[in-house]
């Protein structure tokens, strides 16, 4: 049986395309074996269950078998193809111009995204400046009224027309002919954003009972598309108001805070978890500065098509509209470069120095956490193996281990 043919087509850093040829003989035998595979598996009227003849079944299950077929091939010529280029791909191959017909090659192209091979020759002997920015006490302040914010119950309102950040209960109903329709009933704390301006100004009119028409018009960047730039009639009516009573700041405040005896405690565990802020931030500037002046020296590119993915998944993470891809991109792209450079240097640097974290090391670290949440660590394991990820601390590790490394080559000052 003659091979499959595979011929680069088109090769730059992170990208290559491969023109697959798969022969007819091919083809037809793994038809022959889907067919096969169907007729075993198939209930069709009059026949007994792996009776039926295999013209029935290539006829009743054709599309199923051909479908069948094709997934057989592609993954054989991807192994082919793996095999003949010595390929590093970052993901799956992507399918192009496919060409099928009745007793002829399967013709179609390969288009993968490739990990770039990286020079890097000068990993070290780099001047780094370590500032830790020290914690002030409106910073303390600041984070004292968030807890209060985030403790502070919602009490009614009578009598009153709404304020800005008051949490509001509010029926909408579109207005037609003098007649309302498809009343909906919304709770939403004004000014966070939800509301049109227009609508949150009609309701800050009212006092709970009351009711007003308004005619609104929806901004152009509205989320939902077929609303925006219309004008819509709508009638609102106040339900309840209701508004945040904030805690006295006191030490019974921080006894319901957490195990704290006095304000004063509740005050210093504050302005410590602000200070481990500051040097984790410390930290990231470092590791960043390294970073790039390690691009610099080594004149590490971005590639574009590992860019293009990069800015595909922000844009999937963050559920930007297709109509928004391109601005998202143009204003995304230099950190989708940086995090590309990034990435690429720490995968060189793992695999040129095998720093990759041991089991052993992601064990370790799961213990650690278990201990600091109070809970065992086979139930932590479970739950982040569950959630997937298990990945994401084994990536941790691993940075940690190569920016170890790395800063040990230069020379850090701190100021």
């Amino acid at each position: 049986m003659a091979d499959i043919l595979i011929r680069k087509t088109k090769e730059e850093p992170g990208e290559a395309s491969l023109a697959v040829t798969v022969p007819e003989e091919h083809v037809r035998a793994a038809e022959e074996r889907a067919t096969s595979d169907y007729q075993r598996r198939a209930r069709l009227p009059g026949f007994r269950r792996g009776k039926a003849p295999a013209a029935i079944v290539r006829k009743q299950f054709a599309d199923d078998i051909r479908q069948q077929a094709l997934t057989e091939l592609v993954r054989d010529s991807w192994k082919a193809a793996l095999a003949q280029e010595a390929l590093k791909p970052i993901a799956d191959p992507h399918i192009h111009n496919l060409r099928w017909e009745a007793g002829a090659p399967i013709t179609f192209e390969f288009h993968v995204e490739l990990k770039p091979d990286l020079k890097l020759d000068r990993l070290g002997g780099f001047k780094l400046q370590r500032k830790v920015s020290k914690v002030s006490d409106e910073q303390v302040r600041t984070q004292l009224e968030e807890l209060r914010d985030q403790r502070a119950p919602w009490v009614p309102i009578s009598g009153e027309a709404p304020k800005p950040k008051d949490l509001v209960s509010v029926t909408i109903a579109t207005r037609a002919d003098g007649e309302t329709r498809d009343p909906q009933n919304h709770q939403l704390v004004l000014g966070d954003g939800r509301a049109i301006p227009e609508v949150e100004e009609r309701i800050m009119a009212l006092t709970p009972g009351q009711a007003a028409d308004a005619t609104v018009r929806f901004p152009d960047d509205f989320p939902e598309e077929a609303k925006r730039g219309q004008t819509r009639d709508i009638h609102i009516t106040l339900n309840e108001v209701k508004r945040q009573q904030l805690p006295t700041l006191d030490d019974a405040f921080a006894r319901e805070v957490g195990d704290f005896e006095s304000l004063d405690a509740l005050r210093s565990a504050v302005r410590e978890d602000l200070e481990r802020d500051a040097e984790r931030e410390a930290d990231a500037r470092v590791r960043s500065d390294l970073i790039e002046q390690i691009v610099q020296a080594n004149r590490v590119a971005a590639p574009r098509p590992l860019v293009e993915r990069a800015l595909a998944l922000y844009a999937q993470a963050y559920g930007i509209p297709d109509d928004r891809r391109e601005a998202f991109a143009n204003e995304f792209r230099p950190i989708a470069e940086a995090q590309v450079r990034r990435d690429l240097i720490l995968d060189a640097v793992v695999e040129r120095d095998k720093l990759h974290a041991t089991a052993a090391e992601v064990e370790q670290r799961i213990a650690e956490l278990a201990q600091r949440r109070n809970v065992p660590a086979p139930e932590l394991r479970a739950s982040l193996e569950k959630a997937k990820r298990l990945r994401d601390i084994e990536r941790s590790l691993t940075e940690e281990k190569v920016f170890a490394s790395l800063l040990s080559q230069s020379t850090v000052e701190q100021t």
